[in-house]
């Protein structure tokens, strides 16, 4: 279970006031003891979470958050953390104590519909008190899901975890897609990895295990080598590929030594569909690179921090080849992490990482926002290999063209 990718699991957020019982609700969950119970109010400082196998959606994390109506400077800065886990949740659960349902409730619900994320009404410590009917019936009216519990005793815990998989959206019960409607049993897909300075020592990085285990479940045969060695395997197998799949950095390379015959892509298209981001989008934004000008700004979006190298992905190579394709002087800023700026009207175009580390929800939500704000977002993938003058050649495995995208 530990073992899923930190942005493979679906992200459950509890909310609600201070001493609601969020705390010992995530504990009934999933029958451990992990978040501190307390009567005092605002006992849970920082968010809090916990991996849990919640079959049939899977690999799930639960988040215990502070209040949201902490006080104060400190109180300010919980609700900060509380507001980020937010942006990349797939499922949250308002927890009602017997107060009921408040206008502080129905400004969070608000917030939730805005923000188009799948909620839950916990109405706890029915042990004490049972929910009153006009919450009842405010659910009722708003079509909001809602369930009744004791964290204390248990009652009705089951049935949260019933109703947490029946309102999870589709695309969470679905198998993401990799290249399992590339490939098929006893196909031969070659792997092109390059180690460089930037590559992590002794192993390989996630997107391209991933992908490799991709492979492995549809059967297929996973050839993988480096790009200075990719002729010499060319050479020496006896059939011809079925797919070759390369990291971005060296496709231009890659696309030079594969014969046209041959469908090519990127580890970093292959993610972008993966994670959710859409792929029509992105083919969208990069056309914005033939209206920069100078002085335009670009976001190079990182979703995890690393230490910096001097061939650096995001923040040597990519800018140098923007400069080097457009001519022009234009200023690129970077940030990683969960670090997605709130002023992306200055930006003329957002060109976002492969996002391995981001859950598909997270990934949507930036893709939203970018739509929403009106700044065209593409990912390193794409827009390395539009420079590259190879986009049209990686793109034809999925039967898309950049004319039919734009």
């Amino acid at each position: 279970m530990k073992s899923a990718p930190k942005g493979e699991r679906i992200i459950i957020t509890l909310l609600g006031r201070r001493n609601v019982g969020k705390s010992s609700l995530i504990n009934a969950i999933v029958g451990q003891e992990i978040a501190i119970v307390s009567d005092t109010p605002g006992t849970t400082t920082d968010p809090v979470d916990k991996h849990y196998e919640l079959l049939p959606l899977g690999p799930v994390t639960f988040y215990d958050t502070p209040g949201l109506d902490d006080e104060g400077y400190l109180g300010e800065l919980r609700i900060r953390a509380t507001q980020r886990v937010l942006s990349k949740c797939d499922i949250s659960l308002l927890v009602v104590d017997e107060m009921g349902i408040t206008s502080y409730e129905e400004d969070i619900i608000e917030e939730l519909k805005d923000k188009a994320i799948p909620i839950i009404v916990v109405f706890n410590k029915i042990d004490i008190r049972g929910p009153k009917e006009e919450d009842i019936s405010f659910c009722k009216e708003n079509g909001l899901s809602y369930v009744e519990v004791s964290s204390k005793t248990g009652i009705g815990i089951n049935d949260l975890k019933e109703e947490i998989i029946r309102i999870a959206p589709p695309y969470l019960k679905e198998e993401p897609l990799l290249v399992q409607d590339l490939v098929k049993q006893g196909d031969l897909v070659i792997l092109v990895v390059p180690i460089d300075l930037s590559a992590p020592k002794g192993r390989l990085i996630l997107p391209q295990v991933q992908v490799l285990r991709s492979v492995l479940d549809c059967n297929a045969m996973g050839f993988v080598v480096k790009e200075t060695e990719l002729s010499q395997a060319l050479k020496s197998i006896a059939v011809k590929p079925n797919l070759v799949i390369t990291d971005s950095q060296v496709v231009k390379k890659v696309a030079e030594i594969v014969p046209e015959g041959i469908p090519l892509t990127t580890f970093s298209i292959l993610m972008a569909r993966h994670k959710g981001g859409d792929l029509g989008a992105f083919l969208e934004g990069i056309c914005e690179i033939e209206n920069l000008e100078d002085g335009d700004r670009v976001l190079i979006s990182e979703a995890c921090s690393h230490h910096v190298l001097e061939d650096d992905i995001g923040r040597v190579k990519i800018p140098k080849w923007v400069l080097s394709y457009t001519g022009k002087k234009i200023e690129f800023d970077v940030r990683s992490g969960s670090d997605f700026p709130e002023d992306l009207e200055k930006y003329k175009l957002v060109i976002h990482c492969g996002a391995c580390m981001l859950t598909p929800t997270e990934m949507r939500r930036r893709v939203l926002e970018c739509k929403r704000r009106g700044v065209p977002i593409t990912n390193y993938g794409v827009a390395i290999s539009k420079v590259n003058g190879v986009l049209e050649r990686v793109l034809k495995p999925f039967n898309i063209s950049v004319e039919e995208a734009g």
